[in-house]
């Protein structure tokens, strides 16, 4: 674990004014962003600090925070980076409480209940008029009273708007197949799309129910070393066929239409939770 930057001392009164006197554990550092959880008698939080190319991402993200309902976020500058400030979310993410189902153990009606929950959550942002951009098994929150929270917006827009001069991708392997194109051929800047959002949603749930991602890569001759140029490549011309691993085939069936339809044909959000809704009716 790395030392937490003395110049972002700031960062730390912030996070005092949430937990008490604190203490400190690193959660990420890559890439020039990192993640520390900080944990006090009074409660926790995060503190996330980004240092050169990442700090414009950083600043991003806690304007995008700073604009939602339900989240607070204190923000700072410090030599050579910024840092924000914001409550820790607690609970399991949606890949943990998909845990019981990969390994064979149950825990269907509670992974369903969160499959619908995140399905819901993404719903509501786009309903205030975002794209997410960006989400993965990790980055849905399950609260102990049911609700459902998102993390990392870096990659988050409102509509209409275009925060960023140049867009390379998220995660790859839930990248849909026309974001996947336009990252390939531009023009930049390129946007994210809720329909994308909806793709990487239910690819998302693909991964935590299966533990693999959606697309058979070998099937399309992509070894584990494969670029993620050619990836990125495989899934904008659709060469990679769907994964045949069918643990769950009434969930997934409705999975694999939302990742195989075209983008306008796409369920939104919320009728993809409504679909879900039905597998345990």
């Amino acid at each position: 674990m790395g030392e937490f930057a003395s110049e972002a001392v700031q960062a730390l009164k912030a996070a005092e004014t949430i937990c008490g006197p604190l203490e400190l554990e690193e959660v990420s550092n890559r890439r020039g962003s990192a993640v520390w959880k900080a944990t006090g008698p009074r409660g926790i939080a995060s503190i996330k600090l980004g240092t050169g190319e990442a700090a414009e991402v950083t600043a991003r993200e806690a304007s995008v925070l700073d604009q939602l309902p339900g989240y607070t976020v204190t923000v700072g500058r410090f030599d050579g980076g910024i840092w924000f400030v914001t409550p820790w979310l607690v609970g399991p993410s949606t890949w943990q409480v998909f845990r019981p189902v990969r390994k064979g153990e149950g825990g269907r009606n509670e992974a369903l209940a969160a499959a619908v929950g995140v399905c819901r959550a993404v719903a509501d942002l786009h309903a205030e008029g975002w794209v997410h951009g960006d989400l993965q098994p990790q980055h849905g929150i399950h609260g102990s009273d049911g609700t459902v929270r998102l993390l990392d917006f870096a990659w988050s827009r409102q509509v209409g708007t275009t925060p960023w001069t140049t867009f390379s991708g998220t995660m790859v392997h839930l990248t849909s197949p026309e974001l996947a194109a336009r990252i390939i051929s531009g023009p930049q800047p390129i946007d994210t799309t809720q329909a994308a959002d909806v793709y990487a949603l239910a690819g998302t749930l693909w991964t935590c129910t299966t533990g693999n991602w959606p697309l058979d890569y070998e099937s399309a001759g992509l070894g584990r070393g494969a670029s993620v140029e050619a990836i990125r490549e495989t899934i904008a011309a659709k060469a990679a066929p769907m994964s045949a691993a069918m643990p769950w085939p009434a969930l997934q069936a409705r999975l694999r239409f939302v990742l195989l339809a075209e983008s306008d044909d796409r369920p939104t959000a919320a009728e993809l939770a409504d679909l879900l809704q039905v597998v345990g009716e």
